[in-house]
Parts: structure tokens; C-alpha cells; sequence
């Protein structure tokens, strides 16, 4: 089923969007949350709270991409379980990859501080832009999709220390890159 098709499910408020979306992008979505929390019961709980919340915010919202609405609202719930598990005890998953970045990519700190990060944002597509082809998925996998370096180096037929060594230039052509365009890290 096209995307269109499934929206105007949930614009019908038509049960069926749910089955359909679940049919579409759940094991993406399932993935993707599991990579965060490292647990098949909390990603599966998440991605049930994904498709509450697009019940919920379609309508009034209309995203122009449904894959990467579902991927946001996924990812977004995964970090909030990951953050409620670590204040309880010391995460797994994303404690990796935010340690990974925290030498290249400054903090947000606060809600005020929100077109600072907008910004950041897009000096990040732009460097993103900028790269070839492998390194920009290769980048994406990693720290939006949190895929673990074993899956990426199997995935890539490279190894994982090939892999890791690429992230690190990779990680330390984007600092250069946000310091030359005056990003304070």
C-alpha cells in the first residue's frame, strides 16, 4: 500500500491504517528501536507507542514522508525510554554513540536554545551533503539508526576495524567542519 494511501487512513480514522503501517514500516521501526534500547520487549512497546502517537497526530498533522514521520516518532520514543532506563541505571545502545559524538557535536542544552540546534541541524546536512554516497549512509546507520559496527561491517563486507576507523574520520571531519563554520563545541 502507498503512503498517500495509508495517511488517508488515518485521516478516515480508518483502524486498518494501523495494520497497514505495521505491514509497511514495522520491522524498520522495530529495528531501529532495538538498536536504541537493546531490548526486543521495550522496542516492541515503543513501536506499539508509535503507532498510538501517528493515531493520535493524524490527522491534524499530514507528513509529507510517513517513512520518516514513523522513524522520527520511533526514534524519539526509543531515546525517552532509553533516558527513563539510564536514570534508573547505566544504559546500553545510545550511551555508545552519544559517546562517540560528544567530542564533535556540541550539547543542547536547554529549550531556549532551540534555533541554535536548528542550525546545527542543517550545518550538519550540509556537511552531510557534502560527503560521498558511502560515508553519508554509512554516517546515518551509525548515528541516526544506531546500528552496532558488527551489523554495518557485515552489512559493508569491510571489518569492524575498517569500520570504526572510517567513523572516526568521518567524526573528525565533521568537528573541522562545525569549527570552520563557527560552531562552539
Amino acid at each position: 500500500m502507498e503512503d498517500t494511501d495509508i495517511i488517508q487512513l488515518y485521516w478516515a480514522r480508518d483502524e486498518g491504517a494501523i495494520a497497514a503501517t505495521d505491514e509497511k514500516y514495522g520491522t524498520l521501526c522495530r529495528s531501529l528501536s532495538h538498536n536504541i534500547l537493546a531490548s526486543r520487549e521495550d522496542a516492541e512497546e515503543c513501536v506499539n507507542d508509535t503507532w498510538h502517537r501517528a493515531w493520535n497526530t493524524m490527522p491534524p498533522q499530514r507528513p509529507a514522508s510517513l517513512r520518516a514521520y514513523l522513524v522520527r516518532l520511533v526514534r524519539n520514543l526509543s531515546i525517552d525510554r532509553w533516558r527513563a532506563r539510564k536514570s534508573q541505571k547505566r544504559g546500553e545502545g545510545l550511551e555508545a554513540l552519544v559517546l562517540e559524538l560528544e567530542d564533535c557535536v556540541p550539547a543542547v542544552p536547554s529549550a531556549e536554545e532551540e534555533t541554535e540546534a536548528r542550525e546545527l541541524s542543517r550545518t550538519i546536512d550540509r556537511w552531510l551533503d557534502g560527503l560521498p554516497r558511502e560515508d553519508r549512509v554509512l554516517f546515518v546507520r551509525r548515528y541516526w539508526y544506531g546500528q552496532r559496527l558488527d551489523e554495518l561491517s557485515g552489512q559493508l563486507g569491510w571489518s569492524p576495524n575498517r569500520v570504526s576507523q572510517r567513523l572516526l574520520r568521518l567524526r573528525t571531519g565533521l568537528k573541522r567542519y562545525l569549527e570552520r563554520e563557527g560552531v562552539v563545541l
